[in-house]
Formats: structure tokens, C-alpha cells, sequence
């Protein structure tokens, strides 16, 4: 049987007191080791000692040794850290874990929101997770698709499913499944649900891949340099991996079932759209991708927001002017 790191069994032992007693009394002395003193009295004498000895040095930690036993000169000892739980000593978690991947720049408020909420929301729901801030620090328009990228080559082997997840959309209902995608991709944030876009072929804000999926699907394209589109293409990409996509049913909530907290004024560079870019939409990029997506990773920070955990991956993209020389538009 397994007990709680701060409870301890008790034994009992049957002990012939009487019997001791008047022996005792008839010899008018105590002998505290007698050759007819037997295994179970030994080891019953140890249990004491053991249990006195944690009792002292409980009183000692808690600060109460100096009133209980008036040893006021004794310094206050530290009680030592009690073991935080952990999702890997519960089977109720499940055998999976997410890497919930962020493409970021700049939006450090929306950060700030996002990190803490989201880890408390999935931890709710027991979801094994570890959440990917993939930071873009070139001079390049951003790109949502390429981070994303990023981030699938960077989570390491500890995880077997992603979320591509915005940093602006905060679940509102707990009825929302992050579990692991088996059967094929998830889109959480399903157009019906979603709080500003409502078209058919929509796979952007949320959406749920295995590692094994997403790879069928090289990933997404490079190409989608400022906010908006990636996701479209990627709409392709699923359908010619012959992926069945699925979504959520029974939610009840609507529209607000998400909470969108973006401020589109934000980095009006990238909200730009370029007309050469507006034909890539429509296109499946047959070979952009996991293979070709150029970076470097200048450092890796473990952070913590609110006392929610997550690794802020600092990144430069590289751009081939050549081919999207709309990566560096002004």
C-alpha cells in the first residue's frame, strides 16, 4: 500500500506487561537489557525512539520546541518543503503530454494573461502539457507559420501531440477538449465558436495535431510573412494528407466560448496584406515546410508568469528575399 509522503503507518505489537511487572517487583530492580529480552521488544524499543525522535524534530521546525519543552535557546529549524504533486504520480492524467506551441512578438501584456490561464485551465483538466513561447526577434514581418514550425522542431521528445495555439484566445469553457488527437486533427476553435472568424474552411486559433500528423503534413508553409492566411493554406495541406479534421459538438456557449483579448492596433506592419502574397492562400506549397524552415534559436529561458511554467524560445527566422520579398515589407 502506498501512503502520503507525510504520513507514516504505525505498528502495534502485543506486549505481556503483567508478566514484566511482577517480575520487577519480585527482583526489586529494572534491568533495561535482559538476556530474556526478546527480537519484537528490541525492535518495539527502536519504533520509540524513532517516533520520539520525529516528534522532536517536528516541534523543532514548527517553532513551538522553545513553549513545549522550554528549550528557548534552540534556533528556529525550517519544517523541510513538502513534495509538490505531480501529474506523473496520477494515471487519471493520462499516457500523453501536449506542447502547447505560442507563436510571439512584443505582446508581453497578452502574455502575461495567456501563460498563467492557460495552465491552470488545462491543469484542471489534467492535461499533460508544457507550454512553448517561440519569440521572434528578426527584423522580419512576422510569421506565424514558421514559428509554429519552430516549435514542432524544438519541443523535444517528451511529447507526442501539439497545439497550435494564439496567445489572444482564452478558453472560456471547461467542456473544451485539449486531450490528445487520435483519430486526426482537432480545431478547438471551431468557426461556430470562434469569436471573430466564421468561414467553413477556418483551422486557425486553436487546433490539435500528433506529432505524426503534423509531420504527414510537412508542417506549415514558410511563405505567410505578417498576420493572416497560413492557416488557409494549411486548410490544404490537411485535405492532401487525406486527414479528417474534427471539431467540437455539444458546446453550447457560441461565440463566447472564447475570450479574444488582441489589440489590432497592434503592429500595423503586420496586418499589411501584399498582393503576391494574396495568391499563395490559395495554393498547397508543395514542398515549404518542416524541411525548409531556416532558423536559429538564440537562447532558451525557463521561465515562470504567475507561478505558471514555460520556455520562452528566443528565435531568428531567416527570409529568402528572393522568393517572398514580402518578408521585409515596410
Amino acid at each position: 500500500m502506498m501512503y502520503s509522503s507525510r504520513r507514516k503507518p504505525v505498528l502495534y505489537f502485543k506486549d505481556d506487561r503483567r508478566g514484566e511487572s511482577q517480575r520487577l517487583q519480585r527482583h526489586g530492580e529494572v534491568h533495561f537489557l535482559s538476556r530474556k529480552c526478546t527480537v519484537w521488544k528490541l525492535f518495539g524499543l527502536c519504533m520509540l525512539f524513532v517516533l520520539g525522535s520525529l516528534l522532536l524534530v517536528q516541534l523543532t521546525c514548527s517553532g513551538d520546541m522553545s513553549q513545549t519543552v522550554g528549550y528557548s535557546h534552540l534556533p528556529h529549524q525550517p519544517c523541510p518543503a513538502e513534495r509538490p504533486s505531480s501529474s506523473a504520480d496520477d494515471p487519471s492524467w493520462g499516457p500523453h503530454k501536449m506542447a502547447l506551441i505560442v507563436p510571439f512578438r512584443e505582446r508581453f501584456e497578452e502574455l502575461l494573461i495567456f501563460v498563467p490561464y492557460i495552465h491552470t485551465f488545462l491543469n484542471k483538466k489534467k492535461i499533460r502539457h508544457k507550454i512553448l513561447i517561440i519569440n521572434q526577434l528578426d527584423h522580419f514581418r512576422f510569421n506565424r507559420a514558421s514559428l509554429i514550425n519552430v516549435g514542432f522542431m524544438e519541443s523535444g521528445n517528451d511529447t507526442d501531440y501539439i497545439a497550435m495555439h494564439d496567445v489572444d484566445l482564452l478558453p472560456q469553457n471547461e467542456d473544451l477538449d485539449y486531450g490528445f488527437p487520435n483519430e486526426g486533427p482537432f480545431h478547438v476553435a471551431s468557426p461556430e465558436l470562434h469569436p471573430l472568424y466564421h468561414y467553413k474552411t477556418y483551422v486557425g486559433g486553436i487546433l490539435l495535431l500528433t506529432k505524426k500528423h503534423y509531420q504527414l503534413c510537412n508542417g506549415m508553409s514558410n511563405r505567410f510573412w505578417g498576420w493572416g492566411r497560413e492557416d488557409d493554406e494549411f486548410f490544404r495541406r490537411l485535405k492532401a494528407a487525406d486527414l479528417k479534421l474534427f471539431r467540437p459538438t455539444g458546446i453550447t456557449t457560441g461565440t463566447k466560448t472564447f475570450r479574444h483579448i488582441h489589440d489590432p492596433a497592434w503592429r500595423k506592419r503586420d496586418q499589411k496584406r501584399i498582393a503576391a502574397q494574396k495568391q499563395e492562400q490559395f495554393k498547397v506549397d508543395p514542398e515549404g515546410g518542416l524541411t525548409n524552415v531556416r532558423y536559429k534559436v538564440e537562447s532558451r529561458q525557463e521561465v515562470t508568469i504567475s507561478g505558471a511554467p514555460c520556455t520562452v524560445i528566443n528565435t531568428f527566422l531567416e527570409c529568402d528575399v528572393s522568393l517572398t520579398p514580402w518578408c521585409q515589407s515596410s
